[in-house]
């Protein structure tokens, strides 16, 4: 069952901004771009994905998505749901089988626990939904097929998603991936990227050359 990896990325030049009291817009902006380059290398690098669609306005968006190999679907601006549900769309329309909705700020993500988790068994209508570290939002969706679940990222969609896949006779099931728990949003999961970071070995290498380019331009 071949899997198309999602990808909604909104514009780089607003990027971030409950990170405002930790950085200038200038590097929000090239940070927001290493991360959503360190998730498309993952995606490319998981066995289990065939095809990366990126949904976005953005043009550096579209220009990175490209150099990976990554379909573009070139979207309005209209928020990370609407941007999602253009490309379950897009996905559908195409004939494909099962869409991983993913963040464009989980650069700590590993091939190898994507390719786990698509690998999970799917029965029917399914909808696998990952959870954030703090077990409240959503991170990632695994849909089969793609439209068995209307995206509702946002505050409190774990459960949002749960009760909404029930209503529409999806089988839902909440599924931990450790690498895609962290995404970046305010100083306090800036700091946690930073920890893990320092932590392993290799992985999200241009979040880690941005990060020390920060530093520098610091000391």
């Amino acid at each position: 069952m071949g899997t198309v990896a999602i990808l909604p990325i909104k514009s780089f030049d607003g990027a971030k901004q409950r990170l405002g009291d930790e950085m200038a817009a200038g590097p929000r902006r090239a940070l927001a771009e290493a991360m959503f380059s360190d998730v498309v290398v993952a995606l490319r690098r998981a066995r289990s994905v065939h095809r990366i669609l990126v949904v976005s306005a953005d043009s550096t968006a579209q220009q990175i998505a490209a150099g990976h190999g990554a379909s573009i679907l070139d979207e309005p601006d209209e928020g990370h749901n609407a941007a999602a549900s253009a490309g379950i769309r897009a996905v559908r329309k195409n004939g494909e089988e099962r869409a991983l909705l993913v963040p464009g700020d989980c650069p700590l993500l590993d091939p190898g626990e994507l390719d786990r988790l698509i690998g999970h068994p799917a029965h029917g209508r399914s909808a696998l939904i990952v959870p954030d570290r703090h077990g409240t939002g959503t991170n990632a969706l695994l849909l089969t097929p793609p439209d068995s679940l209307v995206p509702a990222f946002g505050p409190g969609s774990c459960e949002r998603h749960v009760a909404n896949a029930r209503q529409a006779g999806t089988t839902a099931e909440v599924v931990g991936v450790p690498t895609l728990a962290l995404d970046i949003d305010t100083p306090d999961d800036l700091l946690a990227l930073q920890s893990a970071l320092a932590e392993r070995h290799g992985g999200a290498a241009h979040t880690r050359g941005m990060l020390r380019q920060l530093l520098r331009s610091r000391s």
